[in-house]
Order: C-alpha cells, then structure tokens, then sequence
C-alpha cells in the first residue's frame, strides 16, 4: 500500500530502554514462569511480558524451545537457528535447567515459591508425572496462578474424553468447526493459515491469568486457569454454532448467507472487503456506489434478503463500481461515506502501513550476529505506558545465572555444581 509518510518503528533506544532497563509498567511486581514453547503459551506470556512482568522463559539446556530452530533462518546465522522463537520472545529472560533432573527439579521447586504466575503448554500430567501437579504446586505456593493451555483441557477440572489427544493449531481449528467456515464454496478444508488454533487460545490464557491475579489480590489465594485450544477455537467459531442451534442448519464456507454485501469484491488492482450492516449503513452504501435506487427496492430491504439476491442483482452492481478503482480508492470513497471499508492487504502492505507504523504494531530489535530485526507489536495501548518496552529475544540461557541468584537464592557455588551436574546451561 503506497503511504504518505512511514513513522519510524519503536525500538529499543526509541522506547529509551536498555536490555535489562525497566520502567514502571502494570506487571512489573509479576514474576511468571513460562515452561511453555512453541506458540499458544508464548504468546500468552508476551502480552504479560509487554506489561512489565518479568517472565522467565524456562528452556531445555543444548536446545531450547522447539521453535528455536523453526521458521526462516537468521540472517548470518548459524545453519539450523530458525527465527520463529523471536516472534513471542522479547522482553523476557531465558533460564537454561533440566527439569527432569534431579537438580532441575530442586531449582523448580525454589522459583515455584517465588513466583506469581506459571505458564505450560505440556500435554496434559505432563508436570504430574515430575511431581509438579496442582497439589504439590499449590503446597509449593499458595498464592500461584497456575495456567495451562492443551488441546483439550486437564480432567482435574472438565474431563473431556480427548484429554490425551496431542493437538497443534491446525487440530483445533478443526474440532472447533473454525475450518469448516474458512474458504469459498467448494473448496477443501484448510486451517487459518494464521495459527489462529494457538493465538487465540494464547489470548485467552493471558486474559485468564489476569482474571486470577485480580482474584487473588481479594482472596490471597491463586488458581488453576485451563484454556482448551478446541474450546478457544469454538468461541471464536460462535455465530455459527449459534445459528445452528437456532435455525437447526449447519452454515458452510462459501461466502456470507445472513448479511450482504459482505465480504471481499475485486478492484483494478486486487480486493477491498465491504462490510454493510443495518439499514443505515445500506443507504449510505447505496449513495457511494452511485445506485440510490436500491436503498429502497423491497427485494434488498435487510441482510437477509440482499444475501439472499446477491449474486443476482447485488454483485453486477457492485462489480461495475469498482471495476475502474483501485483498492484504496474504493476504501477511502466508501469510508468517508461512512461505510466500513478496507482494502486486502498482505504482508508487505501492512509493513508499509502508516496506519500499523502509527500505532506501534511494528518493533525492531538488534539480534546478536543478525542485525535488526522487525516484529509484530502489542495490540493492547495503556497511555500510561508509551512507548512500548522493546527489549530484544534472549540467547538460550543468557539469564540463568541472574535468575537463580535473584530468584532462586542460589549463590555462585550452587550454581556452578547444577551445571556440572548438566542440569542447566
């Protein structure tokens, strides 16, 4: 998308901020430990890691987290060192420890007790299996939030007859009936293509720790949060479970049956996706397009009806309209009539963006033998707290002697016979 004018992106000297320099932010009396990898529980523990708290993010010393070593690969980087890990890594800590081991497990055990939050995406019994299930860790610490994200859900709350089946975004967007609404008519199923399975599960998380934090500063008790993906991704499917339930037909892909025009319709040079809802909206769409005569033809007088007639009388009229403009033309003449409006973008457009470069959604941070690096920012703007706190993915292991000094209460000696014994990095 061309653009007036490109604000620069936030980064850390913008934000004014030093790899370990801190401002006063919402979480910043938050420690969290975050056992998590991939996606859902990263991306969960970065909106918390955005607002100050100090996550510390546990990894298997020699590898790390899975996504390490996934994702296009850093520039000048060794061969093999993928770059999906720097999309949920910044502002966080990373301590290198064998939770399985012996040692492992003791210095679990410490940081256990001095943590607010704890953060795992383990198959379900994963940490019951170590000795860290919910009793133990609710002896361990009274006051801890304990959030775990699955496929399915744990049995100690909501037993479900999957809770042993192993689920990636993909599998949730398919339980949750989210696969079955995405695409055009006729077309094979196919996920998101935007890991929706993990974000909006990672959403949720975040959001459920926060409900339990408020909790806990009235009871002095934490608690369990449990985010099943497949429930995410039927929350997120809710119209249509919704209209089933009402109507007793199941909806499919293949464009929108109860309102129109909505949707996405091809200009000279691409798509602008048209959203018309309500009568008023209607008119004014009528008056943009240049055919007012439609706002009141009996046959289009509600979505209902003009899905209904859509292809038929609809789509013509439309098609005619913007088969001269271009995306952005469209957008902007069918805006300022007061009807929403926006043209399909991709990645490149929304990198060059004024809109997402004005509202801090693009971050850049200086990566050990990479050079900058540009990421996707928080959605989520407090006044109090601009610019955004950028402060650049962790090596593996780069924090694991401060960690357990500051928060284990381990003293050199300590520290140095764990990673003789390998149980940290």
């Amino acid at each position: 998308m061309p653009d007036e004018a490109k604000p620069p992106r936030p980064s850390a000297s913008m934000a004014g901020l030093q790899p370990t320099e801190r401002t006063s932010r919402p979480l910043d009396d938050i420690v969290v430990l975050d056992l998590s990898q991939f996606a859902a529980g990263p991306y969960a523990t970065q909106f918390l890691a955005d607002a100050g708290a100090r996550v510390i993010k546990v990894e298997i010393p020699g590898t790390g987290d899975a996504y390490r070593r996934e994702g296009p690969r850093l520039p000048g980087g060794a061969p093999g060192e993928g770059t999906f890990f720097m999309r949920f890594g910044r502002n966080k800590d990373s301590l290198a420890v064998d939770i399985r081991s012996a040692g492992g497990r003791t210095v679990l055990d410490r940081l256990v007790k001095t943590a607010d939050v704890m953060v795992e995406n383990f198959k379900a019994g994963s940490l019951d299996r170590l000795g860290f299930g919910w009793p133990r860790l609710q002896e361990l610490n009274p006051r801890l939030v304990y959030a775990t994200i699955t496929g399915y859900g744990h049995d100690d709350l909501l037993p479900s007859p999957l809770s042993s089946w192993p689920a990636f975004a993909i599998t949730a967007e398919a339980m949750g009936g989210v696969m079955s609404m995405i695409g055009d008519a006729g077309c094979e199923p196919h996920g998101s293509a935007v890991s929706a399975g993990d974000l909006v599960a990672g959403v949720e998380a975040a959001l459920g720790v926060m409900f339990a934090l408020h909790q806990r500063d009235r009871t002095g008790h934490g608690q369990r949060v449990d985010v099943a993906m497949a429930d995410a991704m039927a929350a997120l499917n809710e119209r249509s479970i919704f209209s089933y339930n009402l109507t007793g037909e199941v909806p499919h892909r293949g464009g929108e049956r109860q309102i129109a025009p909505f949707g996405a319709f091809q200009t000279r040079d691409g798509h602008v996706a048209i959203g018309v809802i309500g009568t008023a909206v209607w008119r004014r769409f009528c008056a943009a397009i240049e055919r007012p005569e439609l706002a009141d033809d009996p046959d289009l007088a509600d979505g209902l009806l003009r899905a209904r007639h859509m292809e038929a009388r609809l789509r013509p009229a439309i098609d005619a309209w913007l088969s001269g403009r271009t995306k952005l033309e469209a957008a902007t003449i069918l805006c300022e009539a007061g009807v929403p409006a926006a043209p399909v973008m991709d990645a490149r457009d929304v990198t060059e963006s004024t809109h997402f470069r004005a509202r801090q959604m693009l971050l850049e941070f200086d990566y050990p033998g990479a050079g900058m690096i540009h990421a996707v920012g928080s959605p989520i703007k407090l006044g109090d707290n601009l610019p955004p706190l950028v402060r650049r993915p962790p090596m593996l292991g780069e924090h694991t002697d401060a960690v357990l000094s500051e928060l284990a209460g381990l003293d050199a000696g300590e520290i140095a016979e764990l990673r003789r014994q390998g149980a940290i990095q």
